[in-house]
């Protein structure tokens, strides 16, 4: 579950590859995304210390603005070891931890979107029922777990990375594992690979379930709904396409990369090409440190209530939004905002 910039060779010769695309192109890229995240994580950072944790699906949201601050700080070593800069030591730095905090955000983050759609799922299909899973103590609780899960998972790639470097640039990362650090990876590579698509899967299913209870509920509740249906699609869509265009790429690119890191049945010429799509693909899932703190917007009524007073920004209450005076009512139209 590491980096990222070489792969292992199976034999004593090496495999060519485009040092403009490694040491130039990728760089400069992660630097357009880590200056763009950097900004835009720190704004939410700040939004989020005036939003109180009321809800469990405001804690979650916290949480993943963590990992995604932290998975953001991680890219300078990134871009600092590709484009050969700075002592080689760095590159080692980044086999050992900067890359596995990298993985262990990113895949935080994926989990967390997940127990947002299930705590969505649960408040709009059944609004009258109430449950521990809901408070906001067991959701603090739940956080712990899927933190302490994935570190747990994740921090014995750093350990077993433990062969000695040379004092050159090291070829690969996997060259620093030991047998087991090898053995480990691959076997982490799978594991997270399968809860990225459990996540993904029940993302559809939770957000097909709501979209159905919502638009019938609101149906019945009114006879003009192309409003209601234009937002809760867009909320909807809006976390779906971030999933579809970071995640979904990489994941379809890791488990043939990580084959040809480990196994010997892959030429150069495949090599060369899996470590383009699987550089690139893991950029693509860089770019969601820049799309989250967007959704925020979208989707969280109090981040983008407090985010606009902040900065002395009018929203207008368009006519005819006004909710329903039922509580069903309110429980549907409250959640459009959270989806």
């Amino acid at each position: 579950m590491l980096n990222n910039a070489t792969f292992v060779q199976p034999s004593n010769h090496s495999c060519s590859r485009s040092l403009l695309i490694t040491q130039q192109i990728l760089p400069a890229l992660y630097l357009v995304v880590f200056t763009a995240g950097l900004l835009l994580n720190t704004m939410s950072g700040w939004v989020f210390l005036y939003v109180p944790s009321s809800k469990s699906f405001i804690v979650y949201l916290k949480n993943i603005v963590v990992a995604d601050f932290i998975m953001n700080l991680t890219f300078p070593f990134r871009i600092l070891s590709d484009a050969r800069l700075g002592p080689w030591q760095l590159g080692v730095f980044v086999c050992r931890v900067s890359a596995v905090l990298f993985y262990v955000n990113m895949y935080v983050s994926i989990m967390f979107f997940g127990l947002i759609s299930f705590d969505r799922y649960y408040k709009i299909v059944k609004p009258l029922s109430s449950s521990f899973i809901q408070s906001v103590s067991y959701s603090k609780l739940l956080s712990m777990l899927v933190w302490l899960g994935t570190l747990l998972l994740a921090v014995p790639n750093s350990i077993l990375t433990n062969q000695n470097a040379s004092d050159t640039w090291p070829t690969s990362c996997m060259n620093l594992k030991s047998p087991l650090g090898q053995a480990w990876h691959k076997a982490t590579t799978y594991i997270f690979v399968a809860i990225f698509w459990l996540v993904f899967f029940l993302l559809i299913m939770f957000y097909t379930a709501i979209t159905r209870k919502i638009f019938k509920s609101h149906l019945k509740l009114r006879k003009n709904s192309m409003s209601f249906k234009k937002k809760s699609s867009r909320n909807i869509f809006s976390i779906m396409l971030v999933f579809v265009v970071c995640f979904v790429p990489y994941h379809v690119a890791r488990i043939p990369y990580t084959k040809s890191q480990t196994e010997e049945a892959y030429g150069c010429r495949a090599k060369e090409i899996l470590l383009y799509i699987k550089e690139f693909s893991l950029l693509l899932s860089a770019v969601n440190v820049c799309l989250d703190p967007i959704i925020y917007f979208f989707l969280c009524q109090p981040f983008r209530d407090i985010l606009c007073k902040k900065l002395r920004i009018s929203v207008n209450t368009p006519p005819g939004s006004e909710t329903s005076k039922t509580k069903r009512g309110q429980t549907i139209n409250e959640s459009i905002d959270t989806l």
